[in-house]
């Protein structure tokens, strides 16, 4: 059984590690891939699919309605950064639904659905955004970017960006390096006490802290915003009232 598919997502570093992915699995062909959603659903009305890798935050439509939109609709796995539309998904029958960042084994089970199981195991593990660790408490990580893994030493890491599927970790150089990942995942990986979330998209390394305004945290030039939701805890870890 040969599976024809094509992928849809506005991030083209998502489409590139479902390719990865893909490409690994003999009988299953991404035939075509696309980040702007309209394009796709005009493909799909002229061609012959059996199944869709969808992204559900996307500009101009979101995944769900696109789904809601086509007449014949094919097998649908969704991917996402955002767990609250997991519900969304199974209403409409999807297949699967693969949070990111996702993991080439997590893939894998979701083909072997539709096989119904009969997929053959694979030994291969290939690397995404995975964050390697090297203690209970690290020194320094592996943040896969693009094409190639990069060693950051922890203190070097001023704060961490959340810009929707993506997080932007900013460095003491002035750089930054931008990774398909999410907040819970980092922190676990960084397992460092010096790092708190202060923000639904920020979380900052508290040895970096220049000052604290109202709520606001200065780092350097940057004005990092304190949420209400992690304002407590916050003052809580460095003790001011």
């Amino acid at each position: 059984m040969k599976i024809k598919a094509i992928i849809i997502d506005d991030e083209p570093l998502a489409i590139e590690i479902l390719k990865k992915y893909a490409d690994t699995i003999d009988n299953l062909d991404v035939i075509q891939t696309f980040t702007n959603p309209i394009e796709a659903i005009r493909f799909i009305a002229e061609n012959t699919i059996d199944l869709i890798f969808l992204d559900i935050e996307m500009p101009m439509i979101n995944g769900v309605d696109l789904v809601e939109s086509l007449s014949v609709k094919p097998n649908i796995i969704f991917t996402t950064a955002f767990p609250q539309y997991a519900v969304d998904g199974f209403n409409l029958d999807a297949v699967d639904y693969l949070l990111k960042p996702i993991s080439y084994k997590r893939f894998l089970k979701s083909i072997n659905k539709i096989y119904n199981g009969s997929f053959p195991q694979q030994e291969e593990i290939l690397e995404t955004n995975s964050i390697f660790t090297n203690s209970s408490e690290n020194k320094f990580i592996f943040i896969k970017s693009d094409y190639e893994n990069i060693k950051i030493t922890i203190q070097d890491i001023k704060y961490i960006e959340g810009l929707k599927d993506y997080l932007k970790i900013h460095l003491t150089n002035g750089k930054s390096v931008l990774t398909l990942s999410n907040f819970s995942n980092i922190l676990e990986k960084i397992n460092h006490k010096d790092f708190i979330r202060v923000h639904n998209s920020y979380v900052v390394n508290l040895n970096h802290i220049k000052s604290i305004q109202k709520n606001r945290i200065v780092i350097d030039a940057s004005r990092i915003p304190i949420s209400e939701t992690y304002k407590k805890d916050f003052f809580e870890k460095i003790k001011l009232q």
